[in-house]
């Protein structure tokens, strides 16, 4: 059961029902469909040891599609382990308030990017102020859009080293109790302060498209009486210490970091119209449940969490921050009396990649390595298919 499969049966008809989607969002929808079918190619494989052929079809390669960027994830994941430091690593986490999601319809690229500055900001600052920390952080921050039943539920994972450098550069500064970082409460007023004025700074410039479900924020007095309505609740901030290290962290974050709403091994039926998938249920002890939706509802939950074209779901700031990351990693680490990690040569890297081209799947018949084999497109898959095991 895939995504891939819901589109295929319900997929124009929730685009003729909601013409409100945009082109991003139309053409995610068509890579997703084609992903790994013949329309995108594909190249003839064969098994060197008992000499079994078959097609594999090309991948869409877009970031929002549940089977592709698993490599990529990989990589990514390969490179932030070369820079974790040896210390303990907190894991604190930034959710918008439910009063803001009318906007994000219309505003989506703003308020994530706010969510992105305001998020980071706060923990330098806060981290920065001698009677918390009194240090310079490094902040590695990977944005969400959704929860576990799809529903919008904007908020970003930020994974901190546990210290930071002093503000002269000479010494690395570490919490004064452990298992203690910096107070949840300060966080998450200094955090609804910064979103808030990003907020009245966009409408004082009429920077924010306030139409359809927000049409009536448009006048001032309404719009204050929004704002003002913010500082009533506390913002959710939500913060541990890394269970089994930053490596850890980062391989439970690696599962979402290059994946969109919802992976295809949480969907558990599609009877043509309805989608039954799973979700864990956090209000309720973390129970495993289940859901069924209207395929075109459930297509709609999916479709909200197409990110804007371009828009970059995973930053780094602080000391983390790609101007000043190396540098400030190697100080950290001669601070800690740390080695440095090795780095990988060019000779190590072009065997790894050359491997992972030449070999990619095992063979289905004798289990040995399954080299790629020539390229073939669309046109010519049609005259080859078959004959051919294109599983």
């Amino acid at each position: 059961m895939e995504v891939a499969d819901i589109l295929h049966a319900q997929g124009d008809t929730f685009i003729e029902q909601h013409p409100w989607l945009n082109a991003q969002q139309r053409a995610v929808l068509r890579a997703i469909a084609r992903c790994r079918t013949a329309v995108l190619g594909g190249h003839l494989d064969r098994c060197d040891a008992c000499g079994h052929q078959a097609i594999s079809y090309n991948s869409c390669r877009n970031r929002h599609c549940p089977k592709c960027q698993a490599q990529a994830r990989e990589r990514w994941l390969h490179a932030r382990e070369r820079e974790l430091l040896d210390v303990p690593y907190v894991h604190v986490v930034f959710t918008l308030p439910h009063g803001l999601l009318p906007l994000a319809y219309r505003n989506s690229a703003r308020l994530y990017a706010w969510l992105f500055e305001a998020s980071a900001a706060t923990l330098r600052e806060v981290a920065a102020d001698p009677q918390h920390l009194g240090a310079a952080i490094g902040v590695l921050s990977i944005l969400h859009t959704w929860g576990q039943t799809l529903v919008r539920h904007p908020h970003v994972h930020c994974v901190v080293p546990a210290g930071g450098l002093s503000p002269d550069h000479q010494r690395w500064i570490h919490p004064q109790y452990a298992g203690f970082f910096l107070p949840v409460k300060v966080l998450s007023r200094v955090f609804r302060g910064k979103f808030v004025e990003a907020l009245r700074r966009a409408y004082d410039h009429d920077d924010l498209d306030l139409a359809g479900g927000s049409e009536h924020l448009r006048g001032p007095a309404q719009w204050h009486a929004f704002v003002n309505a913010l500082f009533e609740t506390d913002w959710v901030v939500y913060a541990k210490p890394a269970f089994g290290g930053a490596s850890a962290v980062l391989r439970y974050l690696g599962r979402y970091t290059h994946r969109v709403a919802i992976s295809n091994h949480r969907l558990l039926a599609f009877d043509g119209d309805h989608v039954t998938f799973s979700y864990q249920d956090y209000a309720h002890g973390d129970q495993r449940r289940t859901m069924t939706l209207r395929a075109t509802e459930f297509l709609r939950r999916f479709v909200q969490h197409i990110l804007p074209r371009g828009f970059v779901r995973i930053r780094q700031s602080g000391f983390l921050a790609n101007t000043c990351r190396s540098t400030a990693v190697a100080l950290a680490r001669t601070l800690l009396a740390t080695p440095s990690a090795p780095a990988s040569t060019d000779a190590t890297a072009t065997s790894t990649t050359d491997t992972a081209t030449r070999a990619s799947w095992a063979c289905p018949q004798c289990g040995a390595p399954m080299i790629i084999g020539p390229i073939l497109s669309a046109r010519h898959l049609a005259t080859r298919t078959l004959g051919f095991d294109t599983s």
